[in-house]
């Protein structure tokens, strides 16, 4: 083994693993796996390049504070890197990230401070912007930091070159958030290895690049806004709700040859894969760009090499004691600092919202008012839902703990997105159901509602009563609490 004066010499130069059990017969599908990172994930390479930039330009002062608005991963490098060299880091994450990385975070030192998840992506870096221009701190903007780009270009992309030992590189597929991986290698291929293909994976249901529709300007406040695109998917750290500078850049440069949409579903099914056929822990984001890589690979002439990028590992998402004694909500000082700058806060008094306002009468939607009445008197147990939304996936875990059977309705997913079909259920059902919230259940063709309703008729056992009646098997002697399958974010909101 090596030695190294610190942990940050141990960034980069992470293994390319052929994936023989997976890849289509006679092709070499690679995946660069990036969890052999010391911090998991391939933002350890970003992060210590951001900093070791702002320090080399005199943009961060010793001792200064960090600020960076992050999913997850990049706050953990900037972590790590914060730690070795001494500075102050405050991260600002949404709510509805998973709580393993809040709780690594505060693991390794930072201050986590949380936005709502209704404010997505944008909210989350309008919070570090303000934070950082109250208190002096060195925000790192990573969706436009050259350092991002420059890093993967003078080392990801060397290192994939390397690895292949001259073969040529039919194509490489990578998904994109900041664009910094993106960017970075797809300038080097351009340069060094031309006959290379870009393959960028993305969200089915948010196809902000797939969508070809420009994303709106950014306000004089540096904040980007929302893509008309965007919906809330399953691969974290993938896709924000905007196509950030450096993404912008590589589309524009023409570095992107192909865009491959990629179900939360699909994504998932892979990951799993990846663990039990290849013994590779992985996240979300890598089963997706490993089902883009897979598409590509199906048609590829025989022996093409193909390089698919894994950026973190599956350890991300797990629970597990070690963190046991970290906090999941905000500190005491973390409030202090959400209450230092007046938007986008998180501690708002939880008080029980005032009934909403009875739906306007809408036009009248003959395709859309059929479709729900037909689905409603054909199946015994109907949702409607979006794929992405934690309440429908809390239904979902009630419905499959008692087995019961039952049809969804994904509002949000690809098949309704043809003629706005989903859009157009939506003021139909608040109309049926008087209340514009997603999901709403039916059972025998009666409204049991949303999901607060559906938990209450659990446990008055009126929903069990419908589902008799309705002749829908169930299991009965399930003893189950439904509020335990809520989001972890959200149960110490619903017992304030």
């Amino acid at each position: 083994m090596a030695r190294y004066d610190d942990i940050l010499a141990t960034i980069g130069d992470t293994p390319l693993v052929r994936l023989d059990r997976l890849a289509p017969s006679g092709v070499h599908l690679y995946a660069k796996v990036e969890a052999f990172n010391p911090m998991g994930s391939v933002k350890d390479r970003m992060a210590l390049a951001v900093i070791e930039a702002a320090e080399r330009s005199g943009a961060l002062r010793p001792g200064q504070t960090v600020v960076e608005a992050t999913s997850g991963n990049t706050g953990i490098g900037l972590a790590m890197v914060c730690a070795r060299k001494g500075y102050p880091l405050v991260v600002v994450m949404a709510e509805n990230f998973s709580v393993e990385r809040r709780r690594l975070l505060r693991f390794l030192g930072a201050r986590v401070v949380l936005t709502p998840a209704s404010e997505k992506g944008t909210g989350m870096l309008a919070k570090a912007i303000e934070l950082a221009e109250t208190h002096g701190w060195f925000l790192c903007r990573q969706f436009e930091n050259a350092a991002n780009a420059e890093v993967h270009e003078q080392t990801t992309a060397r290192e994939i070159l390397r690895d292949l030992a001259g073969e040529p590189l039919q194509a490489w597929v990578t998904g994109f958030g900041t664009g910094g991986t993106l960017k970075g290698v797809a300038t080097a291929l351009r340069r060094e290895s031309p006959g290379t293909r870009v393959v960028v994976a993305e969200p089915d249901n948010a196809p902000l690049l797939g969508s070809g529709i420009p994303q709106p300007a950014t306000s004089a406040a540096g904040v980007y806004s929302s893509h008309p695109s965007f919906r809330p998917h399953l691969m974290q750290g993938w896709s924000p709700d905007f196509v950030s500078p450096l993404v912008q850049a590589a589309v524009a440069e023409g570095l992107v040859d192909e865009v491959v949409p990629v179900s939360g579903a699909e994504a998932m099914r892979l990951t799993r894969q990846l663990a039990c056929r290849e013994g590779i822990l992985a996240g979300t984001s890598g089963g997706a760009t490993l089902a883009a890589a897979l598409a590509v690979a199906r048609r590829a002439p025989a022996g093409s090499h193909i390089v698919c990028m894994l950026p973190d590992t599956g350890e991300r998402y797990l629970s597990t004691p070690l963190f046991a004694d970290i906090p999941e909500t905000m500190t005491e000082e973390e409030l202090a600092l959400s209450r230092s700058t007046p938007g986008f806060r998180f501690d708002a008094p939880a008080d029980v919202p005032a009934p909403a306002p009875a739906p306007a009468a809408a036009a009248t939607d003959v395709e859309a008012e059929r479709f729900v009445a037909e689905t409603v008197a054909r199946e015994p147990v109907v949702m409607f839902a979006l794929e992405w939304c934690e309440f429908c996936w809390s239904v979902r875990r009630l419905l499959a703990a008692l087995g019961i059977p039952y049809h969804s309705v994904d509002l949000d997913s690809v098949p309704f997105q043809e003629n706005d079909l989903g859009s157009r259920i939506r003021p139909v059902l608040a109309a049926r159901c008087g209340a514009r919230t997603i999901p709403q259940v039916f059972v025998g063709g009666e409204l049991v509602g949303g999901c607060t309703e559906v938990f209450d008729a659990y446990r008055d056992g009126s929903l069990q009563t419908r589902l008799a009646a309705a002749g829908v098997p169930f299991e009965a002697g399930v003893a189950l609490d439904p509020q335990s399958l809520l989001p972890g974010w959200l149960q110490p909101r619903m017992r304030a």
